[in-house]
């Protein structure tokens, strides 16, 4: 059984706002290091991470930096894919001024035609189901395939499938992953997930590239300021 372990990024002043990120490159504040430190300990306690794939957004290769702080036997990758969706124009508005002033973007309100509408410059939340979907798939036949570790030095080479990734990633792509796995559709997907800053999801990957979720939405590792 192969494991991926998927992570959301600390809190930035922007979270704590309620400001629409997007791809802004916000960095952490106080407390998103705090629960991003807390996050490695109950990581590398709990896994054995083989390596580190992460969106590529400032809020997560941070919050990836102070993982390593626990995890600095893993190696990173950054990538594109996981990134948060581009919300064009509607970037840095408060997540009040859009339900109120633009619901045709707004999934709670308008259903499946906010969920295809793409945002001057931007995403629909519909590009991003696909764009992650298709890393995800991808990421699922890797951990599969995993082959029996090449270190020559090793006493337990690691059996083929028993892989564990580590993804830091953002809101909307791990509501897409676990969407996936709950069989939402898009609008489901967005509305009916509860996610906090660097709360973790677990999935199980058989031999045959089945994913099975094993955790969800994960964070009573951090402390009670962390949560807030």
């Amino acid at each position: 059984m192969g494991t991926v372990v998927l992570v959301r990024h600390g809190e930035t002043d922007w979270n704590a706002d309620r400001r629409i990120q997007g791809w802004a490159p916000a960095p952490l504040n106080d407390a998103g290091r705090e629960q991003a430190r807390a996050l490695g300990e109950h990581v590398a306690a709990r896994y054995d991470i083989d390596r580190i794939v992460a969106s590529d957004l400032r809020r997560t290769t941070e919050t990836t930096r102070e993982l390593r702080r626990s995890l600095s036997d893993a190696d990173v990758e950054f990538s594109r894919a996981w990134r948060e969706r581009d919300f064009g124009v509607l970037q840095g508005l408060s997540y009040r001024k859009l339900f109120e002033g633009y619901p045709e973007f707004s999934v709670r309100k308008s259903g499946y035609p906010a969920a295809v509408a793409r945002p001057e410059g931007g995403e629909s939340w519909r590009d991003v189901y696909e764009r992650v979907r298709d890393a995800w798939t991808e990421l699922v036949d890797e951990v599969a395939e995993a082959g029996t570790a090449s270190d020559p030095d090793s006493t337990s080479p690691r059996r083929a499938g028993d892989e564990t990734v580590l993804v830091v990633s953002h809101g909307g792509p791990i509501h897409v992953v676990i969407g996936l796995l709950k069989g939402y559709d898009v609008v489901e997907t967005i509305a009916e997930i509860d996610l906090g800053n660097c709360a973790l999801t677990e999935v199980g990957v058989d031999a045959d590239g089945v994913p099975t979720l094993q955790r969800e939405c994960a964070a009573s590792f951090l402390d009670a300021d962390a949560e807030s």
